[in-house]
């Protein structure tokens, strides 16, 4: 299958104008973090805003989530683009492991790391935070805990709690949850009497022809020139699969209750109206108190705002965080 390279998708896109440098830090758990650090060449970075960018869960920060810390790098932000724990660049085994505590508290540790480094020099009191996919929910669950982050913006949010209990559109029944949490707890004997780990879910290693629309649509992405990328220490077969043993841990993960505290701080929800996830946007916008916004992307799907630069809305992204960090 080609990949689909219209609407401008440019998920490696590097500017001439943006310094890229590879940071660390730790989280208040004491395991590490890998991150892309952006800023203009020659800013005057004192007292900078800056914005935390979350990848797509399954994926790193070399998909989707340094494309958009670059563009907002080039609009003058200071921007880091993280990979959660277990995946990419940071610590955590096994790897592919679910645990949405620490997805969450590596938003928060960002912010630490942000708000201490003399390189920027960023203001504290200006620090908002972009989750892309599954990050958003992370992102609102980190924020509905840290103030801190001042200004929160989603796009193509899936809500991981919700997809995992219930699936899309309700498509998951109450006998296949319970089936699907027994193979994980046997999964545990399997491991803890010394097998190997087993992965699940993810993004189709091969696409077949009776393959989904959805399962058509990340394919397309995640299997093809256009965002396919292999971390140090993975392969190709496990990019975007999670763990077995640890996959129902998002049964527990209820990132949409409690959004109304995140109030006065604004969220931005953006969606393609035709995206097959747009149901989450629309969950986490009806719970959210004002000031918010449900921002609909016309005629574009999910994976489209992960790197079709005609159709993600940079600019508003850009206004949404410069009015918000003021």
């Amino acid at each position: 299958m080609a990949q689909n390279m219209s609407y401008g998708a440019d998920n490696f896109y590097r500017s001439n104008n943006v310094t890229v440098q590879p940071v660390s830090f730790p989280t208040m758990y004491q395991t590490t973090v890998a991150a892309n650090l952006f800023y203009l060449k020659n800013q005057n970075t004192s007292n900078a805003p800056a914005i935390v960018v979350g990848h797509p869960m399954g994926a790193v920060k070399e998909q989707s989530a340094n494309l958009y810390a670059t563009k907002l790098a080039e609009q003058g932000f200071i921007t880091i683009s993280i990979d959660v724990p277990f995946w990419g660049g940071s610590e955590g085994e096994p790897r592919n492991a679910v645990l949405p505590d620490l997805y969450t508290e590596a938003f928060s540790a960002a912010v630490d790391y942000l708000g201490t480094q003399n390189l920027t020099s960023v203001d504290r009191e200006r620090i908002g935070g972009i989750g892309i996919c599954g990050s958003g929910s992370f992102l609102i669950s980190a924020a509905k805990l840290d103030p801190r982050i001042k200004a929160i913006a989603t796009a193509s949010m899936y809500d991981m709690g919700t997809v995992t209990r219930r699936g899309l559109q309700n498509s998951t029944s109450v006998d296949q949850l319970k089936q699907a949490i027994a193979g994980a707890a046997q999964q545990r004997w399997t491991e803890i009497d010394g097998g190997e780990h087993q992965y699940t879910g993810g993004t189709l290693n091969h696409l077949a022809a009776n393959a989904t629309s959805v399962e058509r649509e990340f394919y397309d992405y995640y299997r093809t020139e256009r965002g396919e990328f292999t971390p140090v220490g993975s392969t190709p077969e496990l990019t975007t699969h999670p763990t077995l043993s640890s996959s129902t841990k998002f049964v527990n993960f209820y990132p949409f209750n409690g959004i109304d505290t995140i109030s006065p701080r604004p969220l931005l929800f953006i969606s393609g109206d035709q995206a097959h996830s747009r149901e989450f946007s629309e969950d986490a916008y009806s719970r959210a108190a004002e000031p918010k916004e449900l921002l609909w992307i016309p005629g574009t799907g999910h994976v489209d705002l992960y790197d079709r630069t005609e159709l993600i809305p940079f600019q508003r992204l850009a206004r949404f965080f410069q009015t918000n960090l003021a």
